[in-house]
């Protein structure tokens, strides 16, 4: 009996954090948890990757991963495993989707057609991430940190020194 009190009580904390989703942290397999932008539609978040888009491993042929969602000021909120379903084109549910995602892609280069002509042309997923379990919530929550070593990346810059316009003079 307590476990489905539990759940009912983590099912509007779900609901409510899927609601105000903009990022997502998803994980696959118990892999690192890549921040990916969402949007938020019936109780789910839909995610697009794949190349010229952001980056998931695995996300695309997987059947589930865990979904973090955090506050305004980075705290997490909850996670929750979810039930990763890829959208196809040429379905209703793409067609329902694609739009949606496609209009609230910022800097997206060309119109919405455009863009939903290359997600489906080229190997990009829209997924569909679904709740399907209990959350973790409150006293499950580890008490260390899981802060980790940034990720290698190539857009990492040399810091350089200030440019100055001319020269600075000391009394």
């Amino acid at each position: 009996m307590s476990e489905e009190v539990g759940e009912r009580i983590a099912t509007p904390l779900v609901d409510e954090a899927v609601k105000k989703a903009a990022v997502a942290w998803v994980s696959v397999a118990g892999g690192p948890a890549y921040a990916l932008w969402c949007l938020p539609l019936d109780g789910a978040l839909l995610v697009v990757t794949g190349p010229g888009e952001q980056s998931a491993p695995g996300l695309a042929d997987a059947d589930a991963a865990e979904v973090t969602l955090r506050g305004d000021h980075g705290g997490r909120i909850v996670t929750w495993p979810a039930r990763v379903t890829r959208l196809r084109p040429g379905t209703e549910e793409w067609a329902a989707a694609a739009p949606l995602v496609a209009a609230k892609r910022l800097n997206a280069p060309g119109p919405v057609s455009d863009l939903m002509g290359r997600w489906a042309a080229a190997d990009c997923a829209l997924n569909r991430l679904t709740p399907a379990g209990a959350p973790v919530a409150g006293a499950d929550l580890p008490a260390e940190s899981l802060a980790e070593q940034p990720r290698a990346a190539t857009v990492v810059r040399a810091t350089r020194t200030p440019f100055r316009l001319h020269k600075v003079r000391r009394r």
